[in-house]
This record gives C-alpha cells, sequence and structure tokens, in this order.
C-alpha cells in the first residue's frame, strides 16, 4: 500500500522531542540507586525492592494480563487509556516520570508502539523491560503474520487471536518468575487460571462467528488491525488502511473494497474506537450511488485500545465479547 511521505517538518518535530525524551530519561535515571543500574543483564534482574512491585505497561490489554498474572504482588499501571491509539501515541513528561519509577516495564512489543520503542532501548539499561509477544517471536509461532505491505515485520495485533494471546499468559509469567523468583509459583498459577479463562472465550468467539453465513464473513475496518481475528475465527478482514492508522488510504484500494462490498453485497462495514469514524464513512454514499445499502453500526469495534472505564468493555474479555456481538448482528441476516 502507497504512504503518502510525511512533511520534514514532522520528522524535525519527532526528532527534537526524542531528543528531549532521550536527555529527560539520562536525568532521571541518574537518580537512581547505583545497585540497579550497575545490575547485570537487566532482563535477568531480581527483584529487591519492597512489595507491590511497580509495574509501567503500555496498553490496557497488557495491563490487564499483569494485574492478572502478578496478583497481589504488583501495583499495575497502564500509560494508554481506552480510546488512545498506540501507533501514534507520543510520550509525555509524565509518562518517563512513571517510567523511571517503576520497577519493571512490560509493553505489547512487534512495533505497536513505534514512536516508543527508543525509549525502550533507554529504558532496558536500567530495569527489567519486557515485550509480552517476545516468546511467540521466539518460538517462530505459526499463526504470526506477516503482511506484505509490513515486509519484515510481523502484524502486533495479535490479542485479537484469543487462544494466542492465552500463550503468552504463561511467557509474561515466566518473565516475573525470573524477574521475582520469591513467588514464581503464584505466578505461574495465576496464569494457569486466566489462560483457561482465555480458551473459554476463544470457544465462544468461534461459536458465535460461526452463526454467520459464509458468504457474510467479510469484516471491512478502517485499518488492518482484524488480521488475527479473521484467520482464527473464519472471516475475511480488510483494512482501508494498513497495519498502522498512520498510514494514508490508497485511493485505488478504496475503491477495489467499494466494487468488493457492491459484489458480495456485504451488509455492513465497521468503524473502530481509536479511528476518525469517517475513514468508514466515506464508503457509505459510493455504495450507495450503486444500488447497495452499506450499513455502519452504531456500536464501534474496539481494535487497539480497551472500552471506556467503568464498562463491561473495559477488560480484555468485555472487549472481545463486545466486538463479536457487534461483528455478529451487523453481518448476520
Amino acid at each position: 500500500m502507497q504512504r503518502t511521505p510525511r512533511p520534514v517538518v514532522h520528522y524535525i518535530f519527532d526528532c527534537l522531542r526524542n531528543l528531549l525524551v532521550g536527555f529527560a530519561l539520562i536525568a532521571l535515571s541518574g537518580c537512581q540507586d547505583s545497585v540497579t543500574q550497575l545490575s547485570e543483564g537487566i532482563q535477568g534482574q531480581t527483584f529487591r525492592g519492597s512489595y507491590p512491585i511497580k509495574i509501567v505497561c503500555t496498553t490496557g490489554q497488557v495491563a490487564e494480563m499483569l494485574t492478572r498474572i502478578g496478583g497481589e504482588y504488583v501495583k499495575v499501571d497502564a500509560l494508554m487509556g481506552p480510546g488512545v491509539d498506540p501507533h501514534l501515541y507520543r510520550p509525555i513528561a509524565s509518562d518517563v516520570g512513571k517510567l523511571n519509577d517503576a520497577d519493571a516495564i512490560f509493553y505489547n512489543g512487534l512495533h505497536l508502539e513505534g514512536r516508543m520503542t527508543e525509549m525502550f532501548v533507554q529504558m532496558a539499561r536500567q530495569k527489567g523491560t519486557f515485550a509480552v509477544t517476545e516468546g511467540i517471536v521466539e518460538r517462530n509461532d505459526s499463526r504470526l503474520r506477516e503482511p506484505p505491505e509490513f515486509a519484515g515485520h510481523y502484524d502486533p495485533h495479535l490479542w485479537h487471536d484469543v487462544a494466542l494471546w492465552a500463550d503468552c499468559t504463561n511467557d509474561v509469567a515466566e518473565m516475573l518468575a525470573e524477574f521475582d523468583p520469591t513467588h514464581a509459583e503464584d505466578y505461574r498459577a495465576n496464569a494457569a487460571e486466566y489462560a483457561a479463562e482465555l480458551r473459554e472465550l476463544d470457544s465462544y468467539c468461534r461459536t458465535e462467528i460461526a452463526q454467520i453465513p459464509a458468504d457474510r464473513r467479510v469484516l471491512v475496518t478502517a485499518h488492518d488491525a482484524f488480521g488475527y481475528f479473521g484467520k482464527a475465527y473464519g472471516l475475511e478482514v480488510f483494512g482501508l488502511k494498513g497495519i498502522s492508522t498512520e498510514d494514508e488510504i490508497d485511493l485505488a484500494h478504496q475503491e477495489e473494497i467499494q466494487k468488493m462490498l457492491v459484489e458480495r453485497k456485504v451488509p455492513a462495514v465497521f468503524v473502530e474506537s481509536a479511528v476518525a469514524p469517517r475513514t468508514v464513512r466515506a464508503l457509505v454514499e459510493p455504495c450507495k450511488a450503486a444500488g447497495h445499502d452499506l450499513k455502519v453500526p452504531e456500536e464501534e469495534l474496539y481494535a487497539d485500545a480497551l472500552g471506556p472505564a467503568g464498562t463491561e468493555d473495559s477488560t480484555y474479555a468485555g472487549m472481545i465479547r463486545h466486538n463479536v456481538l457487534t461483528i455478529v448482528n451487523a453481518l448476520s441476516p
């Protein structure tokens, strides 16, 4: 997919911002205890502080996993709240402070948090910094997606395959067990319990999606975030943008999707919570002009972030169930 080059001034701004963040990290890290700074291997560092362990995570999905697995021994803080797009997220000064004060950092990885990658590299020199997807990659899991437009990198949205996300729980438990050996067995037991719940959720997804007639299992969204979902549960998935919401829409690609929607009489397309709805709604009028009444459900899909705080959708299971029900209701006769 073609991408429109970003103005040079944007690159200059990003470079200056990254330099400032880097200086802030150096200044803040200089205040840390020298024992922490000199600890060996960092990734294999053993926790020696007081409980609960202060853990900072990037997304809500990762934060929930660490909360469930860490249990009473951790205090988890998420940088990105509901409706926040991790592809475009820019860390602010308070984020640097939280990361610096944390005992450990957990993030999705696979370039989901693209603009924070350099920050994690710097923080890994002072403390345990872990990507929850690391084990899946190291095992070369066959379920990993490497779309052509993202050549050389895997699709980072793997939480949409619930069984795949469940497998990450064991890896996270081992990361915590290495970091805090004292409670290793507790972490493993918590991970097993959480993984069992997720496998039940995976079964629910398969059962519900199977209700959609085969010729209607077509999922069109703003960007290509649901590839794992489609692969796991049997839907064809089309994104107007690429893997990142930062990608520009290719007009030729949009016209191809419009033609497909009309020819196959796909009943609905879906808006995402972290992407402007106009991206998807722009499909409605061209399809209507071609004689096809295309619907856009009022309920948004949660692609990159959990639902609003205080709702059932604010949990990982709630997010997945919300998406499944929204898709089934819109695509079923």
